[in-house]
């Protein structure tokens, strides 16, 4: 069975956080290892990452509220203050006092809240081309944004637009696969997950991670800094910037890679993962 099949195979659980349904995938037993997602990802984003970890940990990957089999309710606030506050409440509700955090993209936002607000909670940290400081949201996104888009755009249109995008992410465009697009853009193809896509885009505020950026010197926990040096969205030049501004960050680059990074070069990804956890 390959690493696909292990995935969609895996049972989906759930549980209710502040009254909204969270959704999970549990794999593996020992030490806690959540893995944080982006956008406009899901939980599928550690599909070719997750059953080979989970060979050593227990491995949790959650959908974020508004996204994937996770609830999307149409006022809850979704930004990633409160995705961070969710996390928390996740790990409770599972038993979790702490954890090892792998993060992707808007979900290295939450780690690096994590870090700095809840640092009881993380034994080890991985940030994979991560938001940071004033790194989002990116162009592409901002576009979307203009008064009128949302309105103005059929699912049909939106979910081409998305479909022409996902290239953008990979230095190789055979990388993205019908399977791998459908994996990401399902959740999104309907008028609910459009509604929820522009919900999660209108959150989209680096005020966060500028905020944190001068307490970033203050975190304790274990940081591996993870980079693709072809990523067009969250550029390489942040990757030193973030890794020189926590204590003792090492930092390794993914090469000839994208954004799009678990899918392009997993077994890179994974690698550098279990050496660092295991030291």
């Amino acid at each position: 069975m390959n690493n696909t099949a292990k995935m969609e195979t895996l049972d989906t659980q759930y549980t209710m956080i502040e009254g909204h349904r969270i959704a999970y995938k549990e794999m593996g037993e020992g030490q806690p290892l959540l893995l944080l997602h982006g956008i406009p990802t899901n939980k599928m984003l550690w599909t070719h990452v997750m059953p080979e970890l989970a060979k050593q940990y227990r491995v949790i990957a959650p959908d974020m509220l508004n996204y994937g089999e996770s609830d999307m309710p149409e006022n809850a606030d979704v930004s990633i203050n409160a995705q961070t506050r969710i996390m928390v409440k996740l790990m409770d509700a599972l038993g979790i006092d702490s954890a090892d955090v792998v993060s992707h993209d808007i979900g290295g936002g939450i780690g690096q809240l994590l870090a700095v607000n809840h640092g009881q909670r993380v034994r080890r940290q991985v940030l994979i081309d991560s938001v940071c400081f004033d790194s989002w949201p990116i162009p592409e996104f901002e576009e979307m944004l203009e008064p009128g888009v949302e309105e103005s755009t059929s699912v049909e249109e939106f979910i081409s637009t998305m479909r022409g995008f996902m290239p953008n992410g990979v230095y190789d465009d055979d990388v993205v696969t019908e399977e791998m697009a459908d994996r990401y853009l399902n959740q999104w193809n309907s008028e609910k997950g459009k509604a929820a896509f522009f919900r999660n885009m209108r959150r989209l505020n680096k005020e966060y991670t500028q905020a944190i950026a001068d307490e970033l010197k203050n975190i304790e926990n274990k940081t591996l800094v993870l980079w693709a040096d072809k990523d067009n969205f969250q550029k390489p030049k942040y990757a030193p910037m973030l890794a020189d501004a926590i204590p003792g960050a090492k930092l390794v680059w993914i090469e000839n890679a994208g954004h799009w990074v678990t899918d392009e070069k997993p077994e890179a990804v994974t690698k550098h993962i279990l050496e660092f956890l295991k030291r």
